[in-house]
């Protein structure tokens, strides 16, 4: 039986971290924090997808895909955090659960960031956490999707 699929979204400059602005987000690259995400959903017997574009059609092509195929979305969309209507209307379309996923936290920051459209979609959102966010966020998608029997 195939195990159950969690999809992680890292939207637009998230391919540069450990590298671009260490003082806000860390000096943990991408692929170090999909490891972690990746090591955690295999503890709990999910696999993990990952994909990181810079182009926003790109990730609303992933979020199609995974409806009816993955149990769980985990996204940090960067910057399109804040405007991107089209990636809020593919995600609502998705039928499971969504984990908005922030490494530093936007309400703490520029005015600008404290706009989230993904937010009203979200069972949660993980922010201002650092790298401890992503295996966080991977529990919540986990819990949500596959909430225990009592």
């Amino acid at each position: 039986m195939a195990r159950p699929v969690i999809l992680l979204i890292s939207g637009p400059n998230l391919n540069l971290l450990g590298d671009r602005e260490p003082e806000i987000y860390g000096t943990d690259t991408l692929l170090d924090h999909v490891a972690a995400a990746r090591h955690r959903a295999q503890q709990k017997g999910f696999d993990l997808e990952h994909i990181q574009s810079n182009h926003e059609g790109d990730l609303i092509d992933a979020i199609h895909s995974a409806r009816n195929r993955t149990a769980s979305i985990v996204i940090n969309p960067g910057a399109l955090t804040h405007y991107s209507w089209a990636l809020h209307d593919a995600l609502a379309a998705y039928e499971g659960p969504i984990v908005e996923l922030h490494i530093s936290d936007p309400k703490q920051r520029e005015p600008w960031r404290h706009t989230s459209v993904v937010e009203p979609l979200a069972v949660a959102t993980v922010a201002g956490k650092g790298a401890a966010g992503y295996p966080e966020a991977i529990d919540i998608a986990i819990d949500a999707s596959h909430p225990h029997d009592s």
